[in-house]
């Protein structure tokens, strides 16, 4: 590879810092590990990422569209069925951060245990 197109995610004008805000940010990283699950509709999408706003879920979206982790397939239908699935770069970017999401979950009880004594020593901030 050649180094003048080497990407550096630390390096402030690198595009990868994007694209990484983009899948990691709460809402991308929710909406990738959703349609992990298999293509979705925008509104059972919205059902499945519980309290992101229409607005956020549409930006969220044509972000992850952008950056071709998520294709958007339009049906000619009446009304409009749009569909949303994992592009093939998207499925392995979600199968590692469903990776991570599991283990937060997994580790919730030592987590919630930490906060509890962080917050007794603070005297209860």
């Amino acid at each position: 590879m050649d180094d003048a197109l080497a990407f550096d995610v630390f390096a402030k004008s690198c595009p990868s810092r994007t694209t990484l805000e983009h899948v990691t940010g709460r809402w991308g990283s929710l909406t990738l590990g959703a349609l992990a699950e298999g293509s979705l509709r925008f509104n059972e999408l919205r059902r499945r990422v519980d309290g992101v706003s229409e607005k956020m879920l549409s930006q969220t979206l044509q972000a992850l569209e952008r950056d071709g982790l998520v294709h958007r397939e339009a049906q000619p239908t009446n009304p409009p069925r749009v569909d949303y699935e994992l592009t093939p770069l998207g499925r392995e970017i979600a199968d590692r951060l469903l990776g991570l999401i599991h283990l937060v979950e997994g580790r919730m009880d030592q987590v919630l245990t930490s906060r509890e004594r962080y917050e007794t020593a603070r005297g209860g901030l």
